[in-house]
């Protein structure tokens, strides 16, 4: 069993990457978030599923650990394949599926194409009380959760996946001034100056 991969990438695409390690380049299909990141000629570490087919030894790699566990739950819904848990993985954070789970909402995962209302709702029967929502205390100053909120929300209006939209606002947020995380349009202004205009959207 491959359970992690670390080198370097050779190759990168909306939906996979190619990681040279050993002097063998293994292509792992990935997130959004991490082939919008990844870069060509940088060191990338991902865990990894091999999922072994009659015709196919497929890899599929995540950012960390959390994700790789969402990833075998979501293969154990009835119906849901490893190309459709990477596309709920690719639209939603670790974060934003347990919460969908907890709080019994469908509507996420219907978002997500390959995902019918049936499968939706079988995610959320099927999952519960499997996942929780991670809790973790925010760290002084952080920025306001509303704002940062608004800033993603904007973002997917835009096309952005859920996902890739709340990550680089919070990550925005961050870095920015006290001004500007008081601001919706300067944070957005901000973000999407961050994201670049070559940035895929997913």
């Amino acid at each position: 069993m491959i359970s992690s991969l670390r080198g370097m990438v050779l190759h990168a695409d909306s939906t996979h990457v190619v990681i040279e390690t050993g002097g063998v380049g293994f292509s792992v299909f990935v997130p959004a978030d991490v082939a919008h990141t990844a870069v060509v000629g940088d060191e990338l570490q991902l865990h990894t599923s091999l999922i072994v087919r009659e015709d196919a030894l497929t890899l599929f790699g995540f950012s960390d650990r959390d994700e790789l566990e969402i990833f075998g739950q979501l293969l154990s819904v009835t119906g849901v394949g490893p190309k459709s848990a990477l596309g709920v993985l690719s639209h939603l954070t670790v974060d934003q599926i347990a919460e969908a789970v907890t709080g019994e909402d469908d509507a996420p995962f219907r978002r997500v194409s390959g995902i019918g209302p049936k499968t939706a709702k079988l995610i959320v029967v099927q999952l519960a009380g499997k996942v929780q929502p991670r809790v973790a205390s925010a760290p002084a100053g952080a920025p306001a959760t509303a704002t940062v909120e608004q800033v993603a929300a904007a973002l997917v209006g835009l096309g952005w996946s859920e996902k890739v939209a709340a990550e680089a606002a919070a990550q925005s947020a961050e870095d920015a001034t006290d001004a500007e995380r008081e601001s919706v349009p300067a944070l957005l202004r901000r973000t999407l100056a961050a994201m670049g205009p070559g940035v895929k959207r997913g």
